[in-house]
């Protein structure tokens, strides 16, 4: 069984989190301006490539991508402010589930974790 996080721990876990939102933010931020450039780039072209051709085909699919990317990217932000008003709330590091201690070798691994891994584990299935 878990113990209870003590401060300095939980101050540990916030610092990590606030550099990993930091991080995914830039992320985010960074694909917007490719993006962006890349449509100011295709409407100076004298003509975009044809979306049935293969240069056409292969810009939609790494569009599709880095749409992809970027929608997992934000899931994972929403879980990272999530655990970050937890913290607030003074309720990080308990299972949201059960209500039990969260082990902190699963909190090293997923900062962001608010389910203990058997918790996670019978949501899932």
């Amino acid at each position: 069984m878990a113990r209870k996080l003590a401060p300095n721990t939980i101050k540990k876990f916030e610092k990590r989190l606030l550099a990993e939102r930091e991080q995914l933010l830039t992320m985010l931020e960074q694909h917007q301006k490719e993006r962006e450039n890349i449509r100011i780039s295709e409407a100076s072209a004298e003509r975009s490539p044809d979306p049935t051709s293969a240069d056409g085909g292969s810009m939609a699919f790494e569009l599709e991508k880095e749409l992809t990317l970027d929608e997992n990217t934000k899931h994972l932000l929403n879980q990272i402010e999530h655990a970050l008003v937890l913290i607030k709330k003074k309720k990080y590091g308990n299972c949201e589930n059960c209500g039990e201690a969260i082990p902190v070798a699963r909190l090293e691994a997923l900062p962001w974790a608010t389910l203990r891994k058997e918790c996670a584990e019978l949501l899932e299935s």
